[in-house]
């Protein structure tokens, strides 16, 4: 019976123990001030569902199906004259609509880093500074017309998830906001 209650304490113990240890080396890293300067005057503002048409030979060949998020500097966000929702829509339409962004029959040479880059450089370039920091692809995926046909009229056909758009370095774009961001409203300014 003794040997029984020592076994019961001694795997209480351990286990007490190793929950201890795990949680001391489980911690948050630590981040400089710098760092947490930066992060304390971002923004993560959710981007909207928007829909590209793709333009190929003077006709819509499909459509981009897109939601990017983005984090921004909030002094950069009280300087706009109109929500930042809005703008970044209406620059996201200009900068894709009829560009050479994203091939669709080339797939295999389209590279993320570079899309997030030439979004948030031409983003910035028309709110004249350095506002947007970030850009956070959550869904980049492509509809080709027959599907958005198919889907009009109802057919009685298998439904086709739409495709995922993969980079040349095997990425796909599911880029997710931090846990806890703050959410930016469109009369939040």
């Amino acid at each position: 019976m003794l040997k029984l209650v020592l076994t019961g304490v001694w795997v209480c113990v351990v286990t007490l123990g190793s929950v201890y240890f795990s949680m001391q080396h489980a911690s948050a890293p630590v981040l400089s001030d710098a760092e947490a300067d930066r992060r304390a005057s971002q923004e993560y503002v959710p981007g909207e569902m928007i829909t590209v048409p793709s333009i190929r030979d003077g006709a819509v060949q499909g459509y981009f199906l897109a939601k990017l998020s983005f984090s921004a500097s909030r002094e950069g966000i009280a300087g706009l004259q109109a929500p930042l929702r809005q703008l970044v829509t209406d620059e996201l339409y200009d900068m894709l609509v009829g560009s050479k962004f994203i091939d669709v029959a080339n797939t295999a040479a389209f590279d993320l880093p570079s899309f997030k880059l030439a979004v948030r450089e031409g983003l910035n370039k028309k709110f004249g500074g350095e506002v947007i920091s970030e850009v956070l692809v959550e869904q980049l995926e492509y509809l080709t017309k027959d599907d958005v046909e198919r889907l009009a009229n109802s057919q009685n056909q298998p439904h086709q998830k739409p495709v995922p758009i993969v980079d040349r370095h095997g990425k796909v774009a599911s880029d997710r906001l931090p846990e806890g961001a703050v959410q930016a409203t469109s009369g939040g300014r």
